[in-house]
């Protein structure tokens, strides 16, 4: 009896952790996000469904390239629930990621969605890093036509590593993936992180350090 109860037990945590390892099925069609609404669900209200139109669903502009014009010689073009209030509750969203010759996407994570990335345009470096205490880079030269995946959370980065403009598509498992830029989070923090903190943590010299955080 007491092994039956034991494996019940494990049954039901291993069913629990699945059900917990994804966003809870929606009960109903839609919830388009309405920004007057005082009652909130996932960071918005619903829209009275009566009231919900085509546009709601939809979002023009991603034949467009994004200004590369700015110290990283890249531009993203995020497509969130922001940008289409129908994504509100539906866990999807997508960018669209335009590069110079030799820009980069710098290093940054999605803290709430894995990202699968496709190249419609040029040549791209890809990569993101296991977590601790591998810190392992995978990283891969992506073609036109070729796909990668990012795991959610994990830092990574793209660069164009061919001769002309380039630009992707990207799809994440959210409708608020959420970006950390790490440079911009370490090193421009408002108000800023201690520089004697960061200079021990980079095993940097502490007038390198607020050097580099005057930059951000």
């Amino acid at each position: 009896m007491a092994a039956c109860r034991l494996l019940l037990f494990a049954f039901l945590a291993l069913y629990s952790s699945f059900a917990l390892a994804s966003d809870p099925s929606s009960l109903q069609d839609f919830c388009v996000a309405d920004p007057s609404g005082k009652v909130l669900v996932n960071g918005v209200t619903c829209k009275d469904p009566k009231m919900v139109e085509a546009s709601d669903f939809s979002f023009s502009g991603l034949h467009l390239a994004g200004n590369v014009s700015n110290a990283v010689g890249s531009r993203v073009t995020a497509v969130t629930a922001t940008q289409i209030p129908g994504l509100s509750t539906l866990g999807i969203s997508l960018a669209r990621i335009d590069w110079e010759p030799k820009g980069i996407n710098p290093p940054h994570t999605h803290p709430r969605a894995t990202e699968i990335l496709t190249v419609i345009e040029g040549t791209i470096e890809v990569g993101f890093v296991t977590s601790n205490p591998e810190n392992r880079l995978i990283t891969k030269v992506l073609n036109k036509g070729d796909a990668f995946v990012f795991p959610v959370g994990l830092v990574h980065f793209q660069k164009n590593v061919g001769h002309r403009n380039a630009f992707a598509i990207a799809a994440l498992s959210s409708q608020n993936p959420g970006v950390i830029t790490i440079a911009n989070a370490v090193l421009g923090s408002t108000p800023d992180i201690p520089s004697d903190i960061l200079a021990k943590a980079f095993q940097l010299n502490l007038k390198v350090v607020k050097d580099l955080q005057s930059k951000f």
